[in-house]
């Protein structure tokens, strides 16, 4: 292929290919031709040009395909419009002759196609430069219409439509006779030919006024005659253009406005027009408004009226409101929906009057009519459905409607629920419903006011109906609330539920409405879930038992009674309480105990009883309630399980009944639009046409494929309008749902049949495939099944065959056998090879495709190519599309299903979908669809094959791009979907063979299309191509718009200019409406941000800015004009990119502001919260930080927490609490001291005011808590008024707890109550940590007034003020959760009126708020306990008015239960150790580490405190537990905070036992009195005789974590990991990190403290243990400098002291050969190259200084430490300087220690030094070892005996006087040596006093000494002198600063 890519056409190359090869080679050449002619050198087409036009004019007349013809058109009119355009005419002639010829063989017809084709797009490219030859053309083109095939048609309309465009008003001579050849073929029998005129028609109206204004009406009814018989593509085609013209007809586009004496229409005759249409037309006009009008229109009555019109009453309806909903829903920004929705409103409210004075007048000829009130109801019901949809899409946005007194809207649509008809009842009841949803708390106040109403009006039939059915509506609104209503609403509910099911009887007139009332209340209470259902179920027990007779001998009694009307009314009420039973069913699955269920089954027998014998009793009677009653029965058979009932009689009449309604002949096509579809497996369902899923209009589009059903509505089944569901429930018409709900049953009952049934055929006919999906049992009922389905496979009807095509491959799935598997394969082949019908070979095509989709590789790979074979062949049977069409989609399905065993077929498969893409026929789109999948299976196939180099592999890769090039050009959209998504399957294998530039701006184009199957494959492939190349594909979006002509441009291409791809994205995502398509339009942009966010920050926060302040767009000023004309500017255009985007688009933005500071924080630079960096690198670069947009984020987060959307509400605080704390600690540099975020006080403030209002919902004021809290947490804000306006805030909501129970919110479920007390106390708890933390409270005690010094009271003092309320408060919330938490078994001593916080009923709501806010508080509690130090102070407020807790943690008043301050301190301490220990035993994955960090500082700040001290150091058991629990969590988390909390917690249980062994020691001691200490016993572990017992030992769980911990770190302290890899490698301690090395230092403390909590023989049984891992640590730190390596060399600096300490403290215990060994055993390790030798010598010394001398005088350890100290004093610096500060350290100690080391090492410590004369210091490090050196010769000299001490002072003395230096040296000398001489010169002076003699003497016999001291004495002199000279001389001259005074 690479050999096409050239100016002319490689004629060698082709001439050598087959024709099929010939063929692709030709495209990709043209291909190529397209992309390269407007690039190329003008003067080089020129040059080539007549050559080309020879090639492309060759390939003309050699019968190209439809898109080589299309890409042959285009490239020669560019090549002429590119290069010279004389020579045009020519080819124009050319064409014209091709058309003209009389050839009508089939062979010719592409090439008169290809002239066709080339002359469009010759006048399309060069326009008015053929101006003198478009007559002629287009006369030649017009003639050819009239005798032309549909392809001829098809090919001629969309020539015409480019000629039209290229010629502009140029070509209006001719536009009557194209109009009039266009009327023609709107009505055309091919659907394509139509779709091509409608798109014509588009064209021609831009310049033909005539269309919008004198033949308006003409047009109008030639579409309204196109929708006739049309199809999907038609209707979206048609509907464009009408809608089109009629808006122009009513805003003429401005140029043409005022030519030919046109007139300007009005809306009304425009919509008298559509209304004409609508009316006449029937159901066939649907979407005539499109999305270009908008408006309701006014419907005659008369077609309503009578029952025959039913079904085109509920059309109509359906129709209204597709409309209201598709412009008002849609196209409508949130203030123009505000006022949309007060217009409908008022419009109800004028219907309601009408009818009310209609109904009470008193003349009876003017009274209402039931046509006139059937008239109302359908009006009612549009207007009541479309406000609802409106007011739930708005939201909390709506709530200003509701305080609108002008339009009342609630009382409006209240009123309605009286209304006589019952679908305006219903539909008055959704809306309320609606408003529930939107505004949550409405819910409780609508609730109490209809079920008042229903009191009061009990007698009006009406009445009850409405307003039971606004109850019912209400309750299924809080599913959709998490805030609930109050748990008594239930109560209410249930009470008028029996009321009116009691007093049923005692009216007959409306004993029916309050039967079904009752149980409709009942069935929607159930949906309120097992929390609320379980406090009423037995009382529901007895409604249903009374409901029913109380056995079948009892019902055959009754059945002897009453009359039809009677028995019309039982049935009623039956079938009501088998509803009520489904809703229990399914809401309260918790509650089906057996027991509940065998109660509910004695019910369930009387009705399946009385299903057959009514109806031969009363037959069509009472038919229309029996279908209703039997449908109840089936449903709730449905959702028990079978075994159940299954023993029980009934289940035989159930089959019995169940043949009897599905059999019945009026079910036939209902089974058939109701059943089927949900049968056939979803990738089938293509075959039948467009998916109702994929289509923008599928709410009208299902209308046409169900009209013989008709669509559902509410009244068929008022149940339903408790469901769970967003939109309006549909149930389907009684009969239908018989079916359905029969079939359903069916299939659960059938496997339970043991015994084969002998049912009627047609029985097994229905069921086959649902009865396949769990297996058909025994071969009798198989052979039937099997031989039906393979008929069914032959049905005329394609919906039946696919799905015989998915029960048979089913049936083969569930048999599993081998043998019948092939057998059916044959069965398919041998008719496939045999029937010629069309309907047999698309049935067995699809069977055998889907076999392999349930067998997968079905047999062999023998049958697979025979498979493939067959398929090939169907494939390319011309004569029918349609096969040709199943055949491709059954291929599609064995390629993607035969895995690898495939591959051998690939390159023959690739051939045929390419040979097939170029040569069948456009208008055959089905065909090409199947073709498309066949691709996207391929490329599945090959996978990341396609990666490949290779030749072979290099070829499929070209025929897939050329085969997506192909499909791509198709003017169908589903196939053009289908391209998309092969490039972005190949995109995902290859993506280096993808051209993004070709490939982006097609995606972008398509943005905005119509079809929404498009739209979805465009977005789903952005989002791919975003997580890895985000950044060219916003370029490339941006520079394709800037290169689209003007006429083209669209509201999207503009906001790609603006703001980019981005920004389109945002504006499709705020009009779509698909959840699909949405989710994925968002997770573009979080893949396009994460990609590119942090570099271009500003774009992404201003354009996040941007859609926040988009709320409010043109509409007030709309508002204010009153013509009819404002209704077309639905957006306005307004200053910024975005227009009224939706609260749910704004919400998004909100969230995208957090994703970008998180990405920031994890891939960003630090500049980023750095103002300091951030300023110093955009001076020296341009870049962007986010710090430096601060202003921006808050002003967002501003916007979002005071907006009027309770969503976007909560996003805005959670940014607000997200950039608090990200920014709070970062420095203002311009005002040293203060933080950035000090600025925005005023903006916190104010954002959080709006959330502690009175009707703030508690959600809101629950995440404001939050801010509130991390704001004065995070010490922003240091000055007390400042703090005050937020502090203030949470101290209201504090007095709003302390209410408490008392003032209950009668709006929301308790639970929120509940959720907003505990955010409160959390926030209250967080705020207290910062200023109750231990060890301060010292210094300022808790309770004094003022805290804050001179400068006032500070925040303490503000906490201090309710910190006794707190307290209270925090110990109930705290035991409150522990009650929740408790076992299930221990439910019984719950408290039976609930919590201090929660009541018993919302238990469960209640759990997860205490689970989120038990730590926070628990911190707090523990550390108001340490602030305290357990001592009861009564200071409890007089306000609390909330009683804390029935116990109260031991406040109760009440005598008997008086408890002492000992007592309740012992509660609370076991409270809080209780919560901590059991959290901490089993903390879950899930947990926050919070938490778990929460429970560590609560238990540390309790054990800083001595009594709880004293107390778990009393309790060995509870010590040992806590050990265990704590090395669980060591082991279980990694992170190092953790790990040094438990360390310390740990130091601190330890230190509680030392404590008390102290305590037992000492009182021993006293008690025994001095004189018998020799029978005082052994305290500690260990006793008399030194053993530990495991789980039981404290010390032996203190060493088990210490040991964890140490070998976690140092895996060579274990001999087993020493030798393996991942011990040598990681337990090195340069890899240690600073908090590996603290845990280290933490561990061996603990260690060192164990021997003191010990017996001694405890202590000496511990020891080898201890000395061996500490020996262990040393022996790891001597390996290193502490300086060296890359670890954390400083953090290794903590460990060594520590080490050093431990030992100190070690060596001190009696156990003398022990320590000399280990201590020998450190000395005679093998010599490592690199050791520190500081750490050595330290333990060294610290061990000869603490040991007992039996130890420390051992010859061969003293011998080796000289040795040790010898080597160091020979090494290099700084070792020798510390070798010498240790050395003076030994020779001042004890006498036995002190002497050998003299003895051995005097004579080197004055040779070192006496060697400094000749080698004086050079650095400072020298210069401190000399310095230390002559310490350590002092300290020896003074350690000497004092017969000795003159000897020695004689050799000292030379040594400093050789220090000295003459005054010529010193003047030159480095730093460090005349440090040395003045620093020698000071000892001099310092010893040489105090040992007169011998410094006379030496000085008598060395007079060279002499002269040098004296020399050196008096330079010192002088210096001092002269130095006291310059400090006197400043201060005689003046100031340097000379200070301004006179400021004249």
């Amino acid at each position: 292929m690479e050999r096409a890519h050239s100016l002319l056409l490689n004629e060698e190359a082709c001439s050598q290919l087959g024709e099929h090869q010939r063929a692709e080679f030709v495209f990709e050449w043209l291909r190529f031709l397209k992309k390269l002619l407007p690039a190329a050198d003008r003067v080089d087409v020129k040059k080539n040009q007549k050559c080309l036009v020879e090639q492309l004019t060759g390939i003309l007349i050699g019968s190209p395909g439809p898109p080589t013809r299309w890409l042959l058109a285009h490239c020669l009119a560019l090549l002429y419009r590119v290069g010279d355009s004389l020579t045009s005419s020519h080819t124009v002639d050319r064409c014209n002759d091709i058309i003209r010829s009389k050839d009508d063989s089939p062979s010719y017809l592409p090439t008169r196609l290809a002239a066709i084709a080339c002359l469009g797009a010759l006048y399309e490219q060069l326009g008015r430069l053929l101006v003198n030859t478009f007559k002629e053309t287009l006369a030649n083109l017009l003639k050819a219409i009239k005798s032309a095939e549909s392809q001829g048609r098809y090919e001629i309309m969309l020539s015409v439509e480019k000629i039209l465009r290229g010629l502009g008003v140029s070509a209006v001579p001719c536009h009557r006779d194209i109009y009039k050849a266009t009327r023609a073929c709107l009505t055309d029998r091919s659907m394509a030919v139509r779709c091509a005129a409608a798109k014509c028609l588009l064209e021609l109206q831009r310049e033909a006024v005539f269309l919008w204004t004198s033949e308006l009406e003409n047009v109008a009814t030639l579409c309204f005659r196109a929708f006739e018989s049309s199809n999907y593509d038609v209707r979206v085609a048609i509907s464009k253009l009408l809608g089109t013209l009629l808006a122009t007809a009513v805003e003429p586009k401005q140029p043409t406005a005022h030519r030919q004496g046109s007139r300007r229409s009005s809306l009304e005759e425009v919509m008298d027009l559509l209304t004409g249409g609508f009316l006449r037309g029937g159901a066939g006009f649907l979407r005539a408004s499109g999305d270009k009008l908008k408006g309701t229109s006014s419907v005659s009555k008369d077609i309503r009226i009578g029952i025959t019109q039913a079904m085109s009453v509920f059309l109509t309806t359906r129709c209204i409101s597709f409309i209201l909903r598709a412009t008002l829903g849609s196209l409508l920004g949130e203030k123009a929906q505000i006022a949309a929705a007060k217009e409908i409103c008022l419009a109800i409210g004028k219907q309601k009057r009408a009818v009310d004075a209609a109904m009470c007048d008193g003349n009876v000829e003017t009274r209402v009519t039931t046509t006139d009130v059937a008239a109302s109801q359908h009006v009612l019901v549009c207007a009541l459905l479309e406000l609802g949809s409106l007011v739930q899409g708005l939201a909390s946005t709506a709530a200003s409607l509701l305080t609108d007194t002008s339009t009342a809207l609630l009382d409006t649509v209240i009123s309605v629920l009286l209304h006589p008809s019952v679908s305006a009842r219903l539909a008055a009841a959704w809306c309320l419903r609606c408003v529930a949803v939107a505004l949550p708390s409405q819910g409780a106040v609508l609730l109490d006011r209809c079920a008042e109403r229903l009191n009061a009006l009990k007698s009006c039939p009406e009445a009850v109906a409405g307003y039971s059915s606004a109850i019912a509506a209400l309750l299924g609104a809080v599913q959709h609330c998490p805030l609930g209503i109050p748990h008594t609403k239930g109560n209410v509910v249930m009470g008028l539920a029996e009321d009116l099911l009691r007093s049923a009887t005692q009216n007959s007139r409306i004993s029916i409405q309050r039967t079904q009332a009752g149980w409709l209340l009942l069935s929607s209470l159930n949906t309120l879930g097992p929390a609320v259902v379980e406090h009423h179920l037995p009382r529901m027990l007895v409604l249903w038992r009374c409901a029913f007779p109380p056995s079948i001998r009892d019902l055959d009694m009754e059945l002897r009674r009453g009359d039809h009307f009677t028995w019309q009314v039982t049935l009623e009420g039956r079938a009501g309480a088998l509803c009520a039973m489904k809703s229990l069913v399914i809401h309260c699955r918790d509650l089906l105990t057996d027991d509940v269920i065998g109660r509910l089954l004695t019910p369930l027998a009387c009705a399946v009883a009385l299903v057959p014998t009514l109806i031969k009793s009363y037959g069509n009677l009472i038919k229309n309630t029996s279908v209703v009653f039997r449908l109840r029965v089936y449903e709730i058979l449905a959702l028990l399980p079978p075994k159940t009932y299954e023993g029980e009689k009934s289940f035989g009449i159930v089959l019995k009944q169940l043949v009897t309604d599905i059999t019945g002949p009026e079910n036939v096509v209902c089974s058939e639009l109701t059943l089927l579809p949900p049968l056939c497996h979803s990738d089938d369902l293509a075959l039948l046409g467009p998916a109702l899923q994929d289509m923008d209009q599928h709410y009208i589009e299902e209308q046409l494929q169900r009209s013989s059903v008709g669509g559902g509505t509410l009244e068929y089944d008022p149940f339903t309008i408790c469901v769970k569901c967003q939109d309006v429930p549909a149930p389907l018409p009684p009969p239908a749902a018989l079916t359905t709900a029969a079939v359903q049953l069916f299939g659960v009952i059938f496997p339970h049949i043991i015994v084969p049934l002998r049912y009627t055929h047609s029985l097994t006919m229905s069921y086959s495939t649902c009865s396949s999906r769990v297996g058909l049992g025994p071969e009798e009922v198989r052979k039937p099944a099997l031989g039906l389905l393979v008929g069914a496979l032959e049905s005329s009807n394609p919906l039946l065959r696919c799905m015989a095509a998915e029960g048979l491959s089913r049936l083969v799935q569930v048999v599993n056998d081998p043998a019948f598997t092939v057998s059916m394969t044959l069965v398919s082949f041998d008719k496939l090879k045999t029937a010629r019908d069309a309907v047999t070979r698309t049935g067995h095509a699809l069977a055998l495709g889907s076999l392999y989709r349930y067998v997968g590789g079905i047999s062999s790979p023998q049958h697979l190519s025979a498979c493939v074979g067959i398929l090939f062949t169907l494939s390319q049977d011309s004569t029918s599309p349609e096969v040709q069409r199943w055949a491709l989609h059954s291929l599609s399905m064995v390629i993607d299903h035969a895995g690898p065993l495939y591959h051998g077929h690939v390159e023959a498969s690739f051939t045929l979908v390419l040979r097939l893409l170029l040569s069948i026929p456009p208008t055959h789109v089905e065909v090409h669809q199947s073709l498309g999948r066949c691709l996207n299976a391929l490329v599945t196939t090959l996978g990341p094959d396609l990666q490949g180099e290779g030749q072979s592999v290099s070829a499929l890769r070209t025929s897939c791009l050329v085969g997506c090039a192909v499909m791509q050009d198709s003017p169908d959209c589903l196939v053009e979907a289908q391209a998309i998504s092969c490039l972005q399957q190949l995109h995902m294998f290859a993506p280096r063979h993808v051209n993004l530039a070709s490939l982006v701006p097609s995606l972008c184009v398509n943005l905005c299309s119509s079809y929404l199957s498009l739209r979805r494959a465009v977005v789903a492939c952005l989002r791919q191509l975003a997580q890895k190349e985000a950044l060219e594909v916003s370029e490339h979006a941006v520079a394709l718009v800037k290169e689209l002509p003007r006429r083209d441009n669209t509201h999207l291409d503009v906001t790609i200019k603006e703001v980019g791809l981005e920004g389109a994205l945002f504006s499709l995502l705020d009009r779509e409406s698909d959840p699909r398509l949405c989710q994925d339009i968002q997770e573009t942009l979080v893949h396009m941000m994460s990609s590119i966010a942090t570099g271009k920050l500003a774009h992404w926060l201003k354009l996040c800015k941007d859609v926040l302040s988009a709320s409010a767009g043109g509409c007030d000023e709309e508002g204010e004009r009153d013509d009819d004309a404002s209704v077309f500017h639905a957006t306005s255009e307004s200053s910024g990119p975005f227009t009224n985007l939706r609260w749910s688009t704004r919400v998004f933005a909100v969230e995208c502001v957090c994703r970008i500071i998180a990405l920031c924080e994890s891939h960003g630079h630090p500049a980023h919260f750095d103002m300091a960096l951030a300023q110093e690198h955009r001076l020296h670069e341009s870049t962007d930080f986010l710090v430096l947009h601060l202003a921006a984020l808050i002003r967002m987060a501003f916007m979002a927490a005071t907006d009027h959307s309770d969503k976007l509400r909560l996003s805005g605080l959670q940014t607000l609490l997200v950039i608090i704390r990200k920014f709070a600690a970062i420095p203002e540099p311009e005002f040293p001291g203060h933080v950035i975020l000090e600025q925005y006080q005023a903006n916190v403030g104010a954002a959080l005011r709006p959330a502690f209002t009175a009707d703030a919902p508690p959600d809101v004021t629950a995440k404001a808590c939050q801010v509130c809290s991390a704001w004065i947490a995070s010490g922003v804000v240091s000055d007390l008024r400042d703090l005050r306006r937020v502090h203030q805030l949470l101290a209201s909501s504090l007095v709003k707890v302390q209410a408490g129970k008392e003032v209950p919110s009668q709006l929301y479920n308790e639970g929120t109550s509940t959720m907003e007390t505990l955010a409160v106390l959390k926030a209250w708890a967080e705020v207290s940590h910062c200023w109750l933390i231990p060890g301060e409270q010292a210094a300022s005690p808790l309770l004094e007034e003022d805290c804050g010094g001179a400068g006032g009271p500070g925040l303490l003092t503000l906490v201090q003020t309710d910190l006794a309320t707190l307290s209270r408060l925090w110990l109930a919330a705290l035991q409150d959760y522990v009650l929740l938490t408790l076992p299930q078994d221990y439910s019984a001593q719950l408290p039976a009126t609930g919590g201090t916080f929660y009541t018993a009923e919302t238990a469960e709501q209640a759990r997860p708020h205490y689970c989120s806010s038990w730590a926070p508080i628990l911190h707090a509690t523990a550390l108001w306990l340490n602030s305290t130090g357990f001592i009861m102070v009564d200071d409890g407020p007089a306000n609390l008015s909330r009683p804390v807790t029935p116990t109260s943690m031991g406040q109760s008043t009440s005598l008997a239960s008086v408890k002492s301050p000992e007592d309740i301190s012992s509660d609370r301490l076991h409270l809080i150790l209780g919560i901590s220990v059991e959290f901490l035993c089993s903390p879950h994955s899930h947990d926050q580490m919070e938490n778990i960090s929460s429970c560590l500082q609560a238990l540390q700040a309790l054990l800083e405190v001595s009594w709880p001290r004293s107390k778990v150091g009393n309790d060995q058991v509870l010590s040992v537990e806590l050990l265990s629990v704590l090395h669980r969590l060591i082991v279980t988390r990694e992170a190092p905070g953790v790990q040094l909390a438990v360390l310390e917690l740990v130091r601190q249980v330890v230190c509680a036992a030392q404590e008390h062994v102290k305590e037992k020691r000492h009182s021993a001691e006293v008690d025994d009195g001095a004189a018998e200490k020799e029978t005082v016993p052994e305290f500690g572990e260990g006793r008399d005789t030194g053993g530990l017992v495991p789980g039981r030992s404290l010390v032996f769980g203190a060493l088990e974590l210490c040991l964890c911990v140490l070998v976690r770190k140092l895996p060579q302290l274990s001999p087993k990991l020493a030798g393996s890899p991942s011990g040598g490698q990681g337990g090195s301690s340069l890899s240690l990190s600073d908090s590996d090395c603290r845990q280290v230092a933490a561990a061996l403390a603990i260690l060192s403290d164990l021997p003191s909590i010990c017996s001694p023989d405890g202590s000496v049984s511990i020891l080898p243990t201890l000395m061996y891992l500490l020996m262990g640590v040393l022996r790891e730190l001597v390996q290193q400098p502490c300086g060296g390596g890359a670890g954390g060399g400083e953090a290794l600096g903590l460990v060594v002291p520590a080490a050093l300490q431990a030992l100190r403290k070690l060596n001190k215990i009696p156990a003398g050969c022990m320590i000399r060994f280990v201590f020998s055993s450190l000395l005679t390790d093998k010599p490592n190259p690199v050791v520190d030798e500081v750490s050595l010598l330290t333990a060294l010394t610290i061990f000869l200084l603490t040991a007992s001398p039996e130890v420390t005088t051992a010859q061969p350890l003293q011998t080796r430490c000289i040795d040790k100290f010898k080597a160091s004093l020979e090494s290099k610096d700084p070792v020798v300087s510390q070798s010498y500060q240790l050395l003076m350290s030994v020779f001042q100690s004890k006498t036995g220690v002190a002497v050998p080391f003299i003895q051995g090492l005097g004579s080197c410590v004055v040779g070192h030094l006496q060697g400094v004369e000749r080698r004086r210091p050079q650095s400072s490090k020298e210069l401190q070892a000399i310095q230390d050196g002559v310490r350590a010769l002092e300290a020896l000299v003074f350690a000497a005996d004092e017969m000795h001490r003159p000897q020695l002072v004689a050799i000292l003395l030379p040594i400093l006087i050789s220090f000295l230096l003459d005054e010529n040296a010193l003047s030159s000398a480095p730093a460090s040596a005349r440090t040395l001489h003045e620093s020698a010169l000071q000892d001099l002076m310092r010893i040489g006093p105090q040992h007169s003699s011998v410094f006379k003497a030496l000085m008598a016999s060395s007079p060279h000494m002499k002269a040098r001291l004296e020399a050196a004495v008096k330079g010192n002199q002088e210096s001092v002198n002269a130095k006291a000279t310059q400090l006197q001389v400043p201060s005689k001259t003046s100031p340097s600063i000379q200070l301004k005074t006179n400021f004249l």
